[in-house]
């Protein structure tokens, strides 16, 4: 029952992002009540081995909400910035994958850091449903950053990644096969500042860095 609220809340939460999504007037982001009391569903379902009481972490997560959305029209402006064929904001918002691909990653994220678990997970794997899009909510983004075309990228768990980046459909930040007991290391590469990484590149482990102002070739 509650995958379908988390993923329930994430829509109602971007449309409360962006209201045109409903076709309403672009107004300031309040959280509402219906949105709390769908993020305690999914937090007390969540919470058996958690001390933190879910009272707090909703106090938190919306003190958070602010900064991601924030994240969120910075991302915007670097995908309409970053693509030709993008007409408007609207058109983002409305068809473009890529960006609500972003959007389910910087809430799950947001969650991910609060110590949640699952729920998490459960927000960007529908994103990946929808998208063919998978971003593991721990991963690391920094701000503008643009998804264009997007299907079959995956940025893995302990990716790193700076501001200003854009990447192409069919890329892999990915790890090299590693045992269970170094589950938490360093298995993704770190990508820096202002890099683009275009179709199909494959970029693997986590001791590799690609430096600020790079281009990764396709393929």
């Amino acid at each position: 029952m509650y995958k379908q609220i988390a993923t329930n809340f994430f829509d109602d939460l971007l449309n409360a992002f962006y209201p045109v999504r409903l076709g309403m007037p672009e107004e300031r982001y309040t959280a509402t009540d219906n949105l709390k009391q769908d993020l305690k569903v999914i937090f007390d379902s969540n919470l058996s081995n958690h001390k933190i009481n879910t009272k707090l972490l909703i106090q938190h997560f919306f003190e958070g909400v602010e900064e991601v959305k924030a994240l969120l029209d910075q991302d915007l402006k670097a995908i309409y910035d970053g693509d030709p064929a993008a007409k408007s904001e609207l058109e983002i918002i409305l068809s473009y994958p890529g960006f609500y691909a972003i959007a389910a990653y910087r809430v799950a994220h947001l969650i991910d850091q609060l110590g949640v678990d699952l729920i998490p997970r459960i927000i960007t794997e529908h994103a990946h449903a929808q998208t063919g899009i998978d971003i593991h909510p721990s991963a690391q983004i920094g701000s503008h950053f643009c998804i264009d075309h997007g299907t079959g990228i995956v940025i893995g768990e302990t990716t790193e990644i700076g501001d200003h980046v854009k990447i192409y459909q069919g890329v892999t930040l990915g790890a090299l096969s590693v045992s269970k007991k170094d589950a938490k290391s360093k298995r993704h590469p770190s990508i820096g500042s202002h890099v683009v990484i275009y179709a199909q590149a494959t970029i693997l482990g986590g001791d590799t860095v690609i430096g600020d102002h790079s281009i990764v070739g396709g393929n």
